[in-house]
């Protein structure tokens, strides 16, 4: 393969391995933060497949996808921390378990 193109299963696989990472970080973390964090990083590695679907496909429409994907996770990013600093002011803390505790 003499071309410097990046084969798509690559961007995948990479895609894929992100999306897990962001997934177990979800599942196995007790910090709210972090758990944002893994949800962002979810949102990224779908982010690359549908760019490199885009790309593969020779189709802009992904690519403007991923754009508005983009800022509806940035308006995401922005909510997302004034509730956690929200909860954080009344509680104390972040951690998940401890606002369990509260709720009843």
């Amino acid at each position: 393969m003499e071309s410097s193109e990046v084969a798509i299963e690559l961007y995948v696989v990479l895609s894929a391995i992100l999306f897990i990472m962001g997934a177990l970080g979800v599942l196995l973390r007790r910090n709210a933060i972090l758990i944002f964090m893994s949800v962002e990083l979810m949102l990224n590695a779908a982010n690359l497949a549908l760019a490199a679907f885009a790309r593969q496909w020779g189709n802009g429409d992904g690519q403007v996808l991923v754009f508005f994907v983009m800022t509806v996770a940035a308006a995401e990013v922005a909510v997302g921390l004034a509730l956690i600093v929200a909860i954080f002011r009344t509680k104390h803390s972040i951690d998940i378990d401890e606002l369990h505790k509260f709720s009843g």
